[in-house]
């Protein structure tokens, strides 16, 4: 995929704060724009950036219904009422639904779960759900990551004698539903100060809430940050303000304190006894608490999630792993026909989107696929499979910060459900108005997305000097932890890089590429995955324009700073 390129400047007043927050805590200029540009510009602001702490989380009462929602979970639970946990099946959705009940059941003898089946009951509130806690007696529930739009199955129950109480975090629409509490930031009328909660944050609010309420210890909810965490990772939302302090410290316990069931998930990933990080979270065990909603039942993934025997938990994690295997075939699958589709398509090229549907896809992968597209093509994607009737659903994945939502709201008369953000979303129609969308949605991108979101970019934090990166420059950059959206791992770039000694080719094939380089003020080694071209290049001493993260390489006992390169481009 070719980049561009885009260095970030820097205005002289910046520079400016750079220089004196550099001066006032003893390091290095580099090291004190890396903090400049994340808004820390006075020393009290660096010290709070790198020491997170759980204080500085909001107080949960800013939501609005949150009074309400506690007055209701608090009188349920004292009058014994049968509550169920109603929660995706995703692992925002599973991650919450684990958290509350491990919460509630300290409290209750009467807390039951309840995760709908993606292919039967489709995404959010479902009748069929509500009828089963019927069926249980239960006269409350807690929906969490879902809800914000089920206005007709929330009145549904209230004709059951069922009361609703809502955590969610997506995008609600014209109606909010009546239930007793909508805990949603995003509501237009909720002044809660922080908008990127996960659905799983939204729960833990309420949580917090309800312990501040019942006069319990702070170490009751601050257990459950694993969870909490592992939804911030999955579910992209940005890792900034509450997000990162939920994270940080989720990952801290996480690696401290691992729960029996998450022990069991770390042993067959591979990370058991290893230091976690936020990108171990998103590609080990994210997919894998995922492919049981995808690929069975997201109701085993909090059977792993609240598992307190590890016999039951190593097995339970073996089943959820052989999921994850079986689900990687589908994709593989799914995506080699999209791609075959598109590549028939005499129209393909000359598109904004992509719209693809099949009726034999797998359900549980057409996600995946989607985001899998947008590597290939670089578009606003949808891949549709058949569902009931029909309906027809799927999944839409975006690019460069276009608002795939709005563009997807703007043929809601198409429709028969939708739901979701600015990054993803999913969808539902009548197969018969699937040409009419496909036209609309295209036409609607043309006019709204712009240049610099059709090519992929690297946003290049600042251009250095391999001299820079000193170990009091690396430690910075730990203490910029976690990473993710909105506070993403920088990237740097250094020019006029030649080969120091060791350059060469490596994997099976010689795809890839092993660095070992210099800028003439110091040397780096590093990888460089599909770049094996660029090995002869820089072995007959061309030079090369360089961008990179940096990362901590343990190799026999020894430890060391190295690249991870995301694009070469040769100096000509």
């Amino acid at each position: 995929m070719e980049y561009n390129w885009n260095i970030e400047s820097q205005s002289p007043e910046t520079l400016s704060l750079c220089r004196d927050l550099s001066r006032e805590l003893h390091i290095s200029l580099p090291a004190a724009c890396l903090l400049v540009r994340r808004g820390i510009i006075t020393t009290d602001q660096a010290r709070a950036y790198v020491r997170p702490s759980l204080e500085d989380l909001h107080d949960p009462y800013l939501m609005r219904d949150m009074d309400r929602a506690v007055e209701r979970l608090n009188r349920g639970l004292l009058k014994g009422e049968n509550i169920m946990v109603y929660g995706d099946y995703d692992v925002d959705g599973t991650t919450a639904v684990a958290m509350m009940y491990t919460f509630l059941c300290s409290l209750s003898i009467h807390i039951s779960y309840y995760i709908p089946d993606r292919y039967t009951e489709g995404y959010g509130i479902s009748f069929k759900g509500i009828d089963e806690a019927q069926a249980r007696g239960c006269t409350l529930i807690i929906a969490l990551d879902c809800g914000i739009k089920a206005v007709d199955k929330v009145q549904y129950a209230q004709q059951r004698g069922i009361d609703f109480i809502i955590c969610d975090h997506h995008t609600p629409g014209d109606e909010i539903p009546q239930a007793v509490a909508v805990l949603n930031m995003k509501r237009s009328d909720c002044p809660y100060p922080y908008k990127e909660l996960s659905g799983c944050g939204v729960g833990f609010k309420l949580i917090q809430a309800l312990s501040r309420h019942r006069g319990l210890p702070q170490e009751r909810w601050q257990q459950l940050l694993p969870l909490l965490a592992m939804s911030i990772a999955s579910d992209v939302v940005p890792i900034t303000g509450e997000n990162r302090i939920l994270a940080f410290y989720g990952l801290k316990m996480l690696n401290a304190h691992p729960s029996i069931g998450l022990q069991g998930i770390l042993e067959v990933a591979d990370l058991l006894d290893k230091q976690i990080t936020i990108s171990d979270l998103v590609y080990k065990l994210g997919p894998r608490i995922n492919a049981c909603g995808r690929m069975r039942s997201g109701v085993e993934a909090v059977q792993l999630l609240i598992c307190n025997d590890i016999v039951q938990a190593r097995a339970t994690a073996q089943a959820v792993d052989s999921y994850n295997i079986e689900r990687r075939d589908f994709d593989i699958k799914t995506t080699e026909q999209a791609l075959a589709m598109l590549h028939q398509d005499p129209q393909n090229e000359q598109r904004c989107t992509t719209v693809v549907y099949s009726p034999d896809w797998h359900k549980g992968v057409v996600g995946i696929a989607a985001s899998r597209l947008t590597e290939t093509y670089y578009r606003p994607t949808i891949v549709l499979t058949g569902g009931e009737g029909d309906i027809i659903s799927g999944s839409a994945r975006s690019v460069g910060g276009f608002d795939i939502y709005t563009a997807i709201d703007s043929c809601r008369d198409l429709l028969t459900n939708f739901g979701g953000h600015q990054f993803a979303a999913g969808l539902s129609m009548h197969e018969k108005n699937l040409p009419e969308f496909k036209q609309r949605f295209e036409a609607y991108v043309a006019a709204h997305i712009l240049p610099q979101q059709q090519q992929p970019t690297l946003i290049i934090e600042q251009e250095i000097q391999f001299s820079d990166i000193d170990a009091q420059f690396f430690n910075i950059l730990r203490h910029m932890e976690p990473f993710g959206p909105g506070n993403p791992r920088p990237i740097f770039c250094t020019r006029g890089v030649i080969n120091n000694r060791y350059t060469k080719r490596v994997g099976k094939t010689g795809d890839h590429l092993r660095l070992d380089v210099t800028d003439r003020t110091a040397a780096i080694s590093g990888i460089a995955f599909g770049k094996g071209d660029m090995a002869l290049w820089l072995q007959n001493g061309q030079a090369v324009d360089i961008c990179y993260e940096l990362e901590e390489n343990v190799f026999n006992g020894s430890t060391s700073i190295q690249m991870m390169v995301a694009d070469i481009k040769k100096c000509l």
